[in-house]
């Protein structure tokens, strides 16, 4: 029976019960209908609204709660169902009614005290800050010996005052580095302020020819100051893992990035290099066997550079294997020549998985995201991992490597690995068509030495040539089918141009090689007067989208492609989608106004 056709039926002896019944309660109490209408309010009630009578308002009106929700809850959720009404926070608890077996109590038990201490507790949580000056030694170098110390000094006033402004305590823990210490009242004003130190850092006026930037890594939440320490220092490694110039707060299982506008810069000491070359081959030593990986259909940097992990390895005297299963027509040519030399050990990822154990070093090249590595599963089974990389680093990275080279400032994997070869050895490593792979990978990250190329890549680059690569062997590599190079003029011809400098192209069909043809459309487009950022789609024969991301700086595409799962640097990044290729054009026109807006409002800000 209903609460209302009882209370009709019974009259005033019916609401007298009821009232009775309810306004002896010591909590504001209301009996609501299933269909969301309030039939009686006690007394008390006016303590949660400020009206005499809530009866026969509607229930979702007043409290923004439908019905349903303090009624049905999933196995096991704990929900707790709170609002604020009159500066004060109430908690909804319900029983049904005893007058009607539809009807819902509802008791509104008053929270406010008990959500101001947690609230207090949450702003006094103290959180932890790693801060890095990034390329600190070669702002050292480039000062000069009067004013070798002006910029590092300029740094430390600004970030001095940077936390005195938010309540917070910094020490200076290194040379270069700094341990701060903030209340998360004023950790949540500083990500409300999207780090704008960051900007203040950048605007420092030099005499060098790069900026001055820092890299922060924030640690919040956690049950411990350990924890967040913690927190901080995986938030730090992740930020510089990304070239640096930006703020990476982790809280918990959660990742937000602030900053990273710039391109990483080229470090001008390849001390790094030797180490990493010393330690490599002293975990080569140890090991069993070696087995080597690059991404899931790999191209020509992956492939080079796996070829000069195998010599490395070789030349130790080790059982050698690369792993690779799949490849897509750009690397045919190549392949070939590899396979018919009968010089590598090329296998496939079952045999890969049989020839792996504990004792096994796998090295992983072109990638450090274990969901694009040839074959995951090795991944758990190697007794030791090293990642060799040059893209920036993501926050779904390999876990706990025995050794890790991810330097996103290089051109490429190919242009470390040759670094790392020139300081293994004494002897000559490689032949004629080694170097030619590895410059073969240089060349196609760099789209031909025309974008992310730096000083320490012309010598790579200079190097390998010394080796005994030709250059016009290289280019036969990069020779394509007659089908692939009419999709790409026919994308390159249909490619839509927005005022705001941004290009589109679709091609057409679907190819196997993709990745290479999006890539090629998006560089030549890049050519194109006005245009800033290129983003060339189309299908695989995997039918998965493939979206190739090409910008002159001005936007950065690593973070755009991140909306999308993927990756890669400022100036060149890229994903692939289950979303068809015109579906991924609208999300892009969709999103891209963001990036676009906050350039140009940095801009006016400087000119200001």
């Amino acid at each position: 029976m209903d609460t209302r056709v009882w209370m009709q039926e019974n009259e005033d002896k019916g609401k007298e019960i009821v009232g009775s019944i309810y306004d002896r309660v010591p909590l504001p109490v209301c009996v609501v209908s299933e269909d969301d209408v309030v039939l009686y309010a006690n007394c008390k009630m006016k303590e949660v609204f400020a009206y005499d009578d809530i009866a026969g308002s509607n229930f979702f009106a007043l409290t923004g709660i439908k019905r349903r929700e303090l009624t049905e809850t999933e196995e096991g959720e704990e929900r707790e169902n709170k609002i604020r009404r009159n500066d004060q926070v109430w908690v909804l608890e319900t029983s049904f009614s005893k007058f009607g077996d539809e009807d819902l109590v509802v008791y509104f038990i008053n929270v406010t005290e008990r959500e101001e201490l947690r609230t207090s507790l949450r702003d006094e949580h103290l959180c932890q800050l790693y801060i890095n000056i990034d390329n600190y030694d070669e702002l050292i170098q480039s000062g000069g010996s009067d004013n070798r110390m002006a910029v590092p000094t300029e740094v430390d006033r600004i970030l001095r005052n940077w936390a005195e402004k938010y309540n917070g305590v910094i020490e200076s823990i290194a040379e270069d580095s700094y341990l701060m210490s903030v209340y998360r009242r004023d950790a949540d004003a500083m990500i409300e302020g999207k780090f704008q130190i960051l900007d203040e850092i950048r605007n420092i006026k030099t005499k060098i020819d790069f900026p001055v930037s820092i890299s922060i890594g924030m640690g919040m939440g956690g049950t411990s100051l350990r924890e967040r320490t913690e927190l901080a220092e995986a938030a730090l490694e992740l930020a510089l893992g990304r070239g640096g110039d930006q703020a990476v707060v982790k809280t918990g299982n959660r990742t937000h990035f602030y900053g990273g506008k710039f391109q990483s810069m080229e470090k001008n000491n390849k001390g790094k290099s030797r180490v990493i070359a010393h330690a490599l081959k002293q975990l080569i030593l140890e090991s069993e066997n070696v087995i080597i990986m690059g991404h899931m259909w790999p191209d020509m940097d992956s492939f080079g550079a796996a070829i000069g992990a195998y010599k490395i390895a070789e030349s130790f005297d080790k059982d050698v294997y690369i792993v690779l299963e799949q490849y897509n027509e750009a690397l045919e040519e190549i392949y070939k020549q590899a396979e018919t030399t009968e010089d590598y050990e090329l296998i496939s990822r079952a045999k890969a998985v049989e020839y792996c154990t504990e004792n096994t070093l796998l090295i992983v090249v072109d990638t450090h995201r274990p969901n694009m590595t040839e074959c995951p599963e090795l991944l758990s089974i190697a007794g030791k991992r090293v990642v060799i990389d040059h893209h920036r680093l993501s926050e779904d990275s390999i876990e706990f490597p025995t050794l890790s080279y991810v330097e996103s400032y290089a051109s490429s994997t190919s242009e470390l690995m040759t670094e790392i070869l020139q300081y293994t050895s004494n002897k000559k490593l490689i032949n004629k068509f080694e170097a030619e792979a590895l410059l073969a990978g240089i060349t196609v990250d760099t789209n031909s030495f025309s974008i992310k190329t730096g000083v320490r890549t012309f010598e790579a680059a200079a190097w390998l040539r010394k080796a005994g690569a030709d250059t016009t062997e290289v280019k036969r590599f990069f020779q394509t089918e007659v089908s692939s190079f009419q999709m790409k003029a026919d994308a390159v011809a249909r490619a839509e141009y927005l005022e705001s400098g941004i290009a589109f192209a679709i091609s057409e069909g679907y190819s196997t090689d993709a990745q290479i043809i999006n890539a090629q459309v998006a560089d030549e487009l890049l050519m194109v007067k006005g245009v800033k950022a290129v983003f060339a789609v189309g299908k695989n024969d995997q039918l998965k989208t493939v979206i190739s991301a090409r910008s002159l700086g001005d936007i950065n595409v690593q973070v755009v492609m991140e909306h999308f799962h993927g990756g890669g640097h400022l100036t060149s990044a890229g994903a692939q989608v289950d979303l068809s290729p015109e579906e991924v054009i609208d999300e892009l026109k969709r999103i891209l106004p963001n990036y676009v807006d906050e350039k140009k409002d940095k801009e006016e800000n400087e000119q200001e």
